[in-house]
């Protein structure tokens, strides 16, 4: 592995993402992306008796995907890295449980996916892992109850607030031929823009997001136009337009390639205010969708920027402002290579 300049990590040896698999609930179910998951539940339940059950049947059912299409068992894996939203982790250390592989729990909030992928690719490029699997979740009825109000409570909604994406994404990262290869990482920093607001994190995590974005072009000395897709995990409605205007400020215009999966995985008719958050937003775009565009060449590079917001449920009531971080990975596609 080489370090390229401050933050980022260029892969030497070849890593891929060798398989995903991709659980979601009813609305994003419904929403632009149907189809590109492997389960679509049609209730928040999941088949399960209460809603934090539901969120680690979403886990562990895409870990069953994952591991299923790339014909592996739990004893060909030699590292889990996962995370979620709940207190401490827990669904992801409640799921580790189960299996019998050495566990990293990681928390970056929403930026988790990549954190997970990035730290992954890392094991896998240094030679200390051969199969590392990365998943993360989140779940809209449990996230809303820890970090709001109970979902029954039924209070009015903020125009800039995001809404919880409920599913779950895993991936097998590995160095056997897959069709999708890990090119870069870069571990952003922790950025405060002095928004106190929890209904309002499409702003408070613009800026982490344009920092790491600026700082992953000075440190690969690339462009916008090399890339087919600059995703950023959850900034909504709210956070996008801000991110476009900060990078073009520093003179990057990113304005032809940006989305968000947060409006990506939902429809303007659909009742999520301002967009798409949580862990599972930036991962199932990037497990389903995206993975399927750059596995059938149709995508060639992506750059995918998972947004964190590192709050708890204590701080936005002591009128701390929230710390906010961003981690990008660089996926592309690897159908032309020789095998």
């Amino acid at each position: 592995m080489g370090k390229v300049r401050k933050q980022t990590w260029r892969f030497e040896n070849p890593v891929y993402l060798l398989s995903t698999g991709t659980v979601v609930g009813p609305l994003e179910g419904q929403g632009p992306l149907a189809g590109t998951f492997d389960k679509e539940y049609p209730t928040l339940y999941c088949g399960e008796k209460d809603w934090i059950e539901a969120e680690r049947a979403l886990l562990r059912r895409s870990i069953s995907f994952c591991l299923a299409k790339a014909g592996k068992a739990e004893g060909d894996v030699d590292f889990f890295l996962a995370g979620d939203l709940m207190d401490q982790t827990v669904t992801s250390n409640f799921i580790a449980r189960e299996h019998r592989i050495p566990f990293l729990g990681l928390f970056g909030a929403c930026s988790t996916s990549m954190e997970t992928l990035a730290t992954g690719a890392l094991l896998v490029d240094s030679g200390y892992a051969e199969h590392v699997l990365c998943a993360v979740s989140s779940h809209n009825a449990t996230a809303e109850r820890q970090f709001r109000y109970p979902t029954e409570y039924g209070g009015p909604n903020n125009l800039t607030q995001t809404f919880t994406v409920t599913g779950a994404g895993a991936a097998l990262v590995t160095r056997e031929k897959g069709r999708v290869r890990v090119a870069d990482a870069t571990i952003g920093r922790v950025i405060d823009w002095g928004v106190a607001d929890a209904n309002n994190m499409g702003s408070a995590m613009a800026p982490a997001a344009a920092d790491t974005i600026w700082t992953h072009f000075q440190d690969t000395g690339r462009t916008p136009d090399e890339y087919d897709l600059i995703m950023t995990g959850d900034l909504s409605s709210v956070g996008s337009p801000i991110l476009k205007e900060l990078l073009i400020e520093k003179g990057l215009d990113i304005s032809r390639q940006h989305q968000d999966s947060g409006l990506m995985i939902y429809s303007p008719d659909q009742p999520v205010n301002a967009g798409g958050s949580g862990c599972a937003c930036s991962a199932v775009v990037t497990y389903g969708y995206l993975y399927q565009r750059l596995a059938e060449g149709s995508m060639k590079r992506v750059l995918i920027v998972a947004t964190g917001a590192l709050l708890n449920s204590v701080t936005p009531k002591q009128k701390d402002t929230i710390p906010c971080i961003a981690h990008a990975v660089v996926l592309e596609s690897a159908k032309e290579e020789k095998r």
